[in-house]
């Protein structure tokens, strides 16, 4: 397969709070939003102004988002993580101290016995990401 799996992640109406929360994080943009209200389909009025799908690029990276409909309420728990592997020690550290200011660290930001900086943290929306920096090696 050559191709990389997008995470979904679904929200128990707060798609929109976490998507701008994602976005001033990642310095992203929100590429597309749709409410279930805007779909061409009958939707109950309290389901109006919840997001149906949305999309949040930063380069090649991307998030699609969506509220759970009515009556599906969402679990959360750590059976998922999102890994990311960044580009420079100043990136993972900017990153890390974003999601650290409102999360819960799992992890400190740290060496690792694998060449990288490394840190596991549980963000205010219960997400967990592994932050990864591979550290160059000199050849």
């Amino acid at each position: 397969m050559n191709s990389q799996a997008t995470p979904y992640l679904t929200f128990n109406g707060q798609a929109k709070e976490a998507l701008q929360y994602y976005k001033d994080v990642f310095e992203g943009e929100i590429s597309s939003i749709q409410t279930f209200g805007e779909a061409d389909f009958p939707t109950p009025a309290e389901a109006d102004d919840l997001v149906m799908h949305a999309r949040f690029m930063k380069g090649e990276f991307i998030l699609m988002f969506s509220d759970a409909f009515l009556n599906q309420p969402v679990t959360t728990g750590n059976n998922i993580s999102l890994a990311l592997e960044l580009d420079s020690e100043e990136e993972i550290q900017k990153i890390y101290s974003r999601l650290s200011e409102k999360g819960t660290v799992l992890m400190e930001l740290q060496d690792t016995f694998w060449g990288a900086k490394f840190a596991k943290i549980k963000d205010c929306f219960d997400v967990i990401w592994d932050l990864n920096y591979t550290i160059p090696t000199s050849k």
